[in-house]
């Protein structure tokens, strides 16, 4: 008894020990081959936030993921149909070595930390959806709906990334007076905003937006990370340089906008754009000239394509991680503020994609103090011409959208030793760096500004 009693541990000792001599790693691929690119940002989101650490293989097929075989990310991938590899612990090891390699463009990313998720939106439906709160359903990424009620009440400091929904933070209710001002839902926007504003005590909407705008700046400069699409790119830093200027005509708010108001704007104040004109027609869709002419049913939609930039994975790993994807080229798609015109584009801004043939920025990226944002032109990357009433996009139909994934790619960076981001400045990435370079103008203009 006492023999076989030693044979069966024996035996099981044997299996134990190859068990652990093979010990598995997963590696998410995420190039062509992977067939649900963007619930794969989910899968690892997850991981990551149940404590387990993962990697991020920047420029590695696609940028791929790689974890331990642990908490059960094997059967999760299976559930959500996301492609997967169980590698062995010596396969895993020689991947980190290849990709660390100082003779290729990639580098290996410690992901350790989720980020706590915000997405600026009024908490009623709209006639229009938000590309990036179907990407994060899609996905399976948790994340809370505030508006302006809780930024003014300081809720900002409870997260660590923000979106703002398309928007209008100049207080002129995304100019749609023109066009919509005797439908139900614009009137019930107007009197939403209008009573919100003066619960706060404030005389017009655009005073309470300008409130808004300034909290989220100070958000980012002290940390934070933000992402925004559409109008809420341009408009953001229209009402920041508009900060002591009526820019709003009187359809929107009863009294006449200031007659000087273009000369007045403040571009010191901006995060990505100056030198810009506000559009001062009320009947006029856009907000100002940083977006680029509408010229939709002039440009063949099967050549519209926006040009993704490569960045050094080891000297720019930020950018690098806000580029990652499977192809270079992606098709284009219209929004509010659909790209922004270079002219326009401060200097020490990162372009990180423009459209093709064009001198059109789609794709920005800067710091602020010791926080990051990024500018996303257009309304949704599947819907080239997505309009007022449009239903929202089907993602089942677009697992693999390469639009998309640079939207899941911002939630992902603030990851990436989230805490040594935060702290990092720009210099310390080295001078042959975009961020140290962007970071070298803002300083030398901030200097220039002090001087005055």
């Amino acid at each position: 008894m006492n023999t076989l009693r030693i044979i069966i541990l024996s035996l099981l000792f044997a299996v134990l020990s190859i068990s652990a001599a093979f010990s598995q790693h997963v590696l998410i691929p995420m190039d062509d081959s992977q067939t649900n690119h963007l619930k794969a940002y989910g899968l690892i989101y997850n991981h990551i936030g149940e404590g387990y650490e993962a990697s991020w293989l920047l420029n590695y097929r696609g940028g791929s993921f790689m974890a331990r075989e642990e908490g059960g990310i094997v059967r999760e991938a299976r559930l959500r149909n996301i492609r997967i590899e169980q590698i062995s612990d010596s396969r895993a090891s020689s991947i980190v070595a290849e990709v660390e390699s100082p003779a290729s463009n990639t580098a290996v990313v410690p992901l350790q930390e989720t980020p706590s998720i915000a997405v600026y939106s009024p908490s009623h439906a709209l006639p229009w959806d938000d590309a990036v709160t179907l990407a994060l359903t899609y996905a399976e990424v948790p994340y809370d709906i505030i508006y302006n009620d809780e930024i003014l009440a300081g809720e900002l400091e409870n997260y660590d990334w923000l979106h703002l929904h398309h928007e209008d933070f100049t207080g002129q209710f995304g100019k749609f007076w023109a066009a919509y001002r005797n439908t139900p839902w614009y009137q019930r926007q107007v009197r939403d905003l209008e009573e919100m504003a003066a619960g706060h005590g404030f005389d017009k909407v655009s005073d309470m937006k300008a409130a808004v705008a300034l909290t989220i700046r100070d958000f980012v400069g002290n940390g934070g990370f933000m992402f925004a699409m559409c109008s809420a790119t341009d408009t953001f830093d229209i009402a920041l340089a508009a900060l002591e200027v009526d820019i709003v005509p009187t359809q929107f708010d009863g009294d006449p906008m200031d007659p000087d108001a273009q000369e007045r704007l403040d571009f010191s104040q901006t995060l990505a754009f100056e030198n810009f004109e506000v559009e001062t027609d009320p009947a006029q869709y856009r907000h100002g000239n940083i977006d680029v002419p509408v010229r939709i049913g002039q440009l063949d939609e099967s050549l519209d394509y926006f040009t993704l930039f490569e960045f050094s994975a080891k000297w720019d790993p930020v950018p690098t991680m806000l580029t990652q994807n499977h192809v270079s080229s992606i098709k284009g798609f219209y929004g509010q503020s659909t790209a922004f015109r270079m002219e326009t584009v401060k200097s020490n801004v990162v372009i990180m994609a423009k459209n093709s043939g064009r001198e059109e920025a789609k794709y920005i990226h800067g710091n602020f103090g010791d926080g990051f944002w990024t500018f996303y032109g257009g309304h949704d990357p599947e819907d080239y011409t997505h309009r007022v009433g449009d239903p929202p996009t089907d993602l089942d139909l677009f697992p693999n959208s390469p639009g998309y994934r640079l939207i899941l790619n911002n939630i992902l960076f603030p990851a990436a030793e989230r805490q040594e981001l935060k702290t990092m400045r720009p210099d310390d990435f080295g001078p042959g760096s975009a961020l140290y370079r962007a970071w070298a103008l803002q300083q030398t203009g901030i200097q220039q500004a002090d001087s005055k």
